[in-house]
């Protein structure tokens, strides 16, 4: 019993932790609300950020934050865009 428990939770978790994309299509406006782009140095388009955004769900890219390299991961909610950076 244990052993078919196991594999059936970790199952579980990994699916919940899938991005999915969006229900409504993310715009510029949406994307301009987080001020990303004038909180961090990002080299990517906000147009190649926003197509990713609405066909994954999520995005990380590389970046800085005060002369700091780091992660910048762009998660697309019912809400809008939440953003969050970690260090390199």
């Amino acid at each position: 019993m244990c052993l078919f428990l196991v594999p059936t939770v970790l199952a579980v978790l990994v699916l919940a932790a899938c991005s999915l994309p969006p229900e409504r299509p993310l715009t510029r406006r949406d994307l301009s609300r987080t001020n990303a782009y004038r909180l961090y140095t990002i080299e990517e388009s906000p147009e190649a950020v926003l197509n990713a955004l609405n066909r994954e769900g999520e995005v990380v890219l590389e970046g800085s934050y005060r002369n700091r390299p780091v992660l910048i991961k762009f998660l697309a909610t019912p809400e809008g865009i939440e953003v969050t950076h970690y260090n390199r």
